[in-house]
């Protein structure tokens, strides 16, 4: 596993490297080596989009996107041309003009096919599949569809031997000529696109659910994610999607609600959604080896009377809230947790999952998770406050802190100096059972505009106070920027102690010490809160010193709640995910 890592890193490595080349030699004017840089990177990008997908989906976490390395290209072909020929005036223009007309119809291209692989002609609905040559519709050839979406810029290749062209004869006519066929090619998919997003309306939902049943029996999936819950719980499948994309076996995820196919992230993965309960069972899925579970629903039933699979449960965080000790878990083949910590709990609460059927496989989520303390030089020191929700009942008070101790945290945090950062992440559903909570939350995000907080924050750079609500910046980028968590008894805990930072865990109902962390046993590394926060200051003072008592408590900590420090918890999961599929 650590030497397939190992190439996969190396062979992004080398692309990334090869684009670096092509940049460099065009902005300079040196022919040959843009001969060698641009061979290398057309053959690299074939070759990882063919043969290495998984290096694909590294360089996209790394921010290194195919959008990003066909812009690349694109740039330096024009620097090669401005370097060797000096174009100026109107063909400057139309050199610059040219390939921009690619990536404006490769924009509204792309916006037609996300409506047309989300409208619902019936009882059934996919993402990243083609159900056009299954009889699932109208849909583009096979070769306008290879060239569509984020794939359609390169059509610009063509640019390439283009400008080499240009370089040696001391033209731009050859790139003149170029840049009119690939703008040529792409208006044709385009106006493809334009005209399935006009006239199609599907084929009717026998015709489509029949299209379903024949890529399931031509792709054969070994794992499917199942997730039946509603678009507001998605957050619960989302955190999946990373580590299942890095499985090396064919997978799909099944969801059995509309509105969670709107709110499910950007995913590589194939992506199925029939609500019907009937349509859903009726489908073949006798190639699924095991199935993942992220949460507790009635229509798991749907999936669960499949015979032949494996069913799992994996939850969506570790934590000592009653959720995860749900007796629903019997129904499960196995019950996956990220540590001892899981273990006892299932076993304390007397759910009648027996222990052989519980296995640890760590939290994969967190593998890449920064777990070096201290402040930086470029930040001031950040507090995260990431409270959990009221929960199903919302007339428990203690269950959050947002409504007894939520502003008194947050103006705690705002009055200390020298000033510290503050990060407000609430959980996705706070609010939406207590008209109290949502009041209490939406006076916090007052507080902090107020002290001129970005409070719609889609980024975490600068020095700003934040509120986070959306979807990104996901809980782990603010992990990376924290240095001290205050959150209540949830996953959040548990995942926060990966880092191996400091946190606090809020003590609402004002509980002893010793039966606090005694009940939640998340909280044995943690400083704790009182209802009146009196603790506060002192805790940052503390912390942000680095004279941290806790340090080594959390260390143990870490061991009992998330597995062995030094195994990989990616592997684990492929490795479990491997034993059952075998």
């Amino acid at each position: 596993m650590l030497t397939a890592r190992v190439g996969v890193a190396a062979r992004g490595a080398l692309l990334v490297g090869a684009y670096l080349l092509l940049l460099v030699t065009g902005a300079f004017g040196q022919v040959a080596g843009f001969v060698v840089a641009a061979l290398a990177a057309v053959l690299g990008e074939v070759a990882v989009q063919r043969w290495s997908l998984a290096t694909v989906t590294l360089m996209e976490k790394a921010g290194l996107g195919l959008g990003y390395r066909q812009l690349a290209r694109d740039v330096s072909v024009v620097l090669l041309v401005v370097a060797q020929v000096a174009p100026a005036g109107g063909a400057l223009t139309l050199l610059l003009l040219l390939p921009a007309l690619v990536w404006v119809i490769a924009v509204f291209a792309g916006a037609f096919e996300r409506i047309i692989d989300r409208r619902s002609p019936g009882g059934s609905m996919v993402r990243n599949i083609d159900l056009g040559r299954l009889g699932g519709g109208p849909q583009l050839p096979r070769w306008a569809a290879a060239l569509s979406g984020d794939r359609l810029p390169w059509v610009n290749v063509l640019l390439v031997p283009a400008a080499v062209a240009a370089a040696l004869a001391d033209t731009v006519t050859p790139v003149h000529l170029a840049g009119v066929i690939a703008v040529g090619l792409a208006a044709v998919v385009g106006a493809m696109v334009a005209s399935i997003w006009l006239r199609g309306r599907g084929t009717g939902h026998g015709a489509r659910l029949s299209a379903v049943q024949r890529w399931l029996d031509s792709h054969r999936p070994e794992v499917a994610l199942y997730f039946a819950g509603p678009g507001k719980d998605i957050y619960q499948a989302n955190m999946w999607l990373a580590p299942i994309e890095a499985l090396d076996r064919p997978t799909v995820v099944f969801l059995r609600n509309r509105e969670a196919l709107a709110e499910l992230a950007d995913t590589r993965l194939p992506v199925v959604c029939v609500p019907p309960g009937a349509d859903f069972m009726n489908l073949g899925k006798t190639s699924v080896r095991v199935a993942l579970y992220p949460a507790n629903a009635g229509e798991n039933i749907h999936m669960l009377r499949e015979p032949g699979v494996q069913h799992v449960f994996v939850g969506h965080g570790d934590s000592d809230k009653a959720a995860s000790v749900n007796p629903f878990c019997k129904v499960y083949d196995e019950v996956w947790v990220a540590g001892p910590a899981g273990r006892e709990r299932l076993a304390r609460a007397g759910t009648g999952v027996r222990d052989v059927n519980v296995v640890e496989i760590g939290r994969p989520q967190l593998a890449g998770l920064r777990t070096v303390g201290g402040g930086s030089a470029e930040r001031p020191f950040t507090v995260l406050y990431a409270p959990t929700w009221e929960g199903w009942l919302a007339d428990d008070p203690f269950h959050t802190s947002v409504l007894l101790m939520g502003e008194r945290i947050v103006a705690g945090l705002l009055a200390i100096r020298p000033e510290v950062r503050l990060i407000y992440k609430p959980h996705p559903l706070t609010g939406s059972r207590s008209g109290r909570v949502r009041a209490a939350h939406e006076r916090i995000v007052q507080r902090i505009r107020a002290a001129g907080g970005d409070v719609d924050a889609s980024t975490l750079d600068g020095p700003a106070h934040r509120v986070v609500t959306g979807r990104v910046p996901a809980l782990f980028d603010c992990f990376d920027q924290t240095d001290l968590l205050v959150s209540d008894v949830s996953s959040v805990v548990s995942d926060f102690v990966q880092s191996q930072r400091p946190y606090v865990v809020t003590n609402p109902a004002g509980l002893p010490e010793d039966e606090f962390r005694r009940t939640f046993p998340t909280s044995r590394a943690a400083y704790l809160l009182s209802a009146d926060c009196g603790e506060l200051g002192k805790i940052v003072a503390v912390t942000r010193a680095g004279d941290d008592p806790m340090t080594e408590a959390r260390r143990e900590l870490k061991t009992y709640l998330l597995g062995p420090a030094d195994a990989n918890p990616m592997d684990r999961f492929a490795e479990e995910v491997g034993r059952l599929c075998r």
